[in-house]
């Protein structure tokens, strides 16, 4: 600009046509500010000042369009990410949130300082038994997770390391296979994770990547993508990573999947023992058919419920959950257990009460959710599960201390190695049981269509019968009404005409 181009040092010999520098296009005398102004016939001459207008107008014109097109981009992305909320929250709500409810929620996640100043705790428990929107779940969650931080502060040696979930994200993960395989198996029917390494699947494996590579002793363990999942739906990767930090770190549920497990045993035995102490009938179900609470309930603790129940009713299980910890998953347990004892009673055999618990029981209605869920909050065993969870200490002390005698230690692997074999029989029984049924229900499936088709072949030879006899009355009536003469030649045609060539009525001559 600074540099007078060859058309400006010869104006004389310069041709509208001729294109400017970097100009998208040719010069037209209509776009001439200057041309309006003179008479026709008249042409202005150029000067520089008229050239840098030109392209000061051009530049304003190109940021315009710029501009306009990130707008409708930003707006785009605005309709996509509403689309993607609206998918994820595809669920109904367990029990309506009251308009008071949403006013209350709405008041205290706008209230200044909710993150640095400790609000009632009985007052916030109260909102969340009255229900949560799910549109603000995520926010609640986190607004819950700052009051317990200001509450109970970890002591340093048992806080998260302070990596960021960025910096995580730059480093390889030892645990990537095990992950990817989870993936599809990961509410595999949900839309937002349905999809083979789409949005869902890759939100899903980042998270995961950066708490293996966050938490070390845990690493990756199976359930805890269902945990992940469930806090995708309802929040950003960045803030479903610090929830699961809250998780597993200020609610301690990480001790659930360290890899000696000894939290899930505790956890199993006190089940075990609230089963014991007040349903007793159902205890010595279970006990009298061998089967263990570690056979139905430790997918229930290892993923919050969240691997074989609805998703509305899990959501509202993490809502308290977020205040309560673990000890939600005990009163959930006890409840499902407690309202369907009468079913389980009546299975009279190893494989239909595991059959039941594994897949009718989790088959819940939304009336059956909401009374579990209001037997939750009126239900307190925080002395009980205290009180067993030393009972099992004390326990395997005793066991430590007697241990095994010297004679009998052969006798005791030989023990063990015969029930590991007895338990690989097991199994393989049960898949040859399961396989059998299959089959069983493949042929019943045959049969009932066989059954079906002969039950059509009846009816329509019933139906063709009752035809032919009307067909046949018809006849003998249009026989009585016709003259002597004109039967004699219907008779007569049907001689000639009869089927196969045959004369059938050859003794009816007259």
């Amino acid at each position: 600009m600074n540099k007078t181009s060859t058309s400006m040092q010869h104006p004389d010999h310069s041709d509208g046509k001729e294109l400017l520098p970097l100009s998208p296009r040719a010069f037209d005398s209509s776009l001439d500010p200057l041309g309006r102004l003179l008479p026709s016939g008249e042409r202005p001459k150029r000067t520089g000042a008229d050239y840098r207008a030109l392209w000061k107008t051009a530049i304003h014109q190109q940021i315009l369009l710029l501009r306009m097109e990130k707008e409708n981009q930003r707006l785009e992305a605005s309709r996509d990410e509403l689309h993607i909320r609206k998918m994820k929250l595809n669920y109904q709500e367990v029990g309506q949130c009251s308009k008071d409810a949403q006013a209350l929620w709405e008041r205290k996640l706008t209230a200044p300082g909710r993150t640095t100043v400790p609000q009632d705790k009985e007052e916030i428990y109260r909102a969340l038994c009255q229900g949560v929107p799910k549109s603000r779940r995520g926010e609640v969650w986190l607004l819950l997770s700052h009051q317990h931080r200001l509450r109970h502060r970890l002591p340093q040696r048992q806080q998260a390391p302070d990596t960021t979930y960025h910096d995580l994200l730059k480093q390889l993960t030892a645990q990537q296979h095990a992950i990817l395989v989870d993936l599809g198996r990961t509410f595999p029917t949900h839309q937002y994770f349905s999809a083979q390494l789409g949005a869902g699947q890759l939100s899903l494996y980042n998270l995961l990547k950066a708490y293996s590579l966050l938490d070390t002793e845990v690493g990756y363990c199976q359930g805890i993508s269902f945990v992940a999942g469930v806090l995708l739906l309802h929040m950003s990767e960045e803030q479903a990573f610090d929830m699961l930090k809250y998780l597993m770190y200020d609610l301690g549920i990480r001790q659930q999947y360290r890899p000696d497990m000894v939290s899930l045993q505790i956890q199993m035995y006190q089940l075990s023992r609230l089963l014991h102490d007040y349903h007793r009938e159902l205890y010595n179900h279970f006990e009298e058919h061998e089967i263990s609470p570690s056979l139905y309930a430790a997918p229930w603790f290892l993923t919050l419920f969240a691997s074989q129940f609805p998703l509305n009713f899990v959501s509202r299980i993490f809502d308290f959950v977020f205040v309560q910890g673990t000890g939600v998953i005990f009163k959930v347990a006890l409840c499902l257990l407690s309202s369907h004892e009468g079913e389980i009673v009546e299975c009279d055999s190893f494989e239909s009460i595991v059959d039941y618990l594994k897949t009718t029981l989790p088959a819940l209605t939304l009336t059956q959710m909401e009374q579990t869920i209001a037997k939750v909050m009126e239900m307190d065993i925080t002395k009980q599960l205290h009180a067993y969870e030393v009972e099992y200490h004390v326990l395997q002390d005793e066991m430590l201390d007697a241990g095994p005698l010297p004679d009998d230690s052969d006798r005791l692997d030989k023990l063990e190695k015969t029930n590991v074999q007895l338990k690989k029989q097991n199994m393989d029984l049960l898949e040859k049981l399961q396989a059998a049924r299959q089959k069983i229900q493949t042929l019943e499936t045959s049969v009932e269509n066989f059954l079906s088709r002969e039950s059509k072949m009846k009816h329509m030879i019933r139906s063709l019968e009752q035809e032919r006899a009307a067909y046949q009355k018809t006849i003998e009536r249009m026989r009585s009404c016709l003259p002597p003469d004109a039967l004699t030649d219907v008779e007569m045609t049907q001689i000639k005409t009869g089927p196969n060539g045959k004369a059938k009525n050859a003794a009816k001559k007259p």
